[in-house]
């Protein structure tokens, strides 16, 4: 895969589909994410194109999100909340779009806003990255989360790091009177055994 190209590529569809603060989140995010994998000792390039393309389905109306989504497999929530089906369809346009082949790259896309359990730690990666990446995302909350993953133990400040973002995700959730998918609960009840 020809990074340099794919980002490229990448980039100027992302300029011409996304709206500004979008296309700011999704650049803050690649940087993000490439940032985390070299901590990591994972791939920064590919980390950097999942960044970029994790949310390039946002641009499609609510109809074209739910008829590519009828054709994927989606979890419970994910076929009836505009909100967060765009991570398999971002997933299913990565590949179609961009030609994406990498699985690791692709799954990490398609978890990016659920989550799921025994995420690898290229998943996980995303998933944080996605939640506080500068640009976009409240400091504070990036500076708790960046905290956890200070750790010496890296697999334990990356797992503690996840739980702080269910938690808030939860508790945001919870503020807003929005459903909590399964998945969602599952997974926060999961991370605490």
């Amino acid at each position: 895969m020809d990074c340099t190209e794919t980002n490229k590529k990448a980039i100027s569809w992302l300029k011409g589909n996304l709206d500004e603060e979008r296309l700011l989140h999704s650049l803050g995010c690649a940087q993000e994410a490439s940032s985390l994998a070299e901590k990591f000792g994972l791939d920064s390039k590919k980390a950097y194109i999942a960044g970029l393309l994790h949310d390039c389905a946002k641009c499609l109306s609510k109809e074209k999100l739910f008829e590519i989504g009828s054709h994927l497999d989606l979890v419970e929530g994910e076929d009836t909340n505009s909100k967060i089906i765009h991570a398999p369809v971002s997933a299913y346009l990565a590949k179609e779009e961009f030609g994406i082949e990498d699985e690791e790259i692709l799954s990490a896309i398609r978890w990016h806003t659920l989550g799921r359990a025994d995420m690898t730690e290229f998943e996980k990666i995303l998933f944080l990255a996605d939640k506080i990446e500068p640009n976009t995302r409240d400091l504070d909350f990036r500076d708790r989360v960046l905290m956890f993953l200070q750790d010496d133990n890296k697999e334990n400040g990356l797992n503690r790091a996840m739980l702080v973002c269910y938690k808030e995700t939860i508790k945001s959730l919870l503020a807003r009177n929005l459903k909590i998918c399964k998945n969602t609960i599952d997974i926060y009840n999961g991370m605490l055994n």
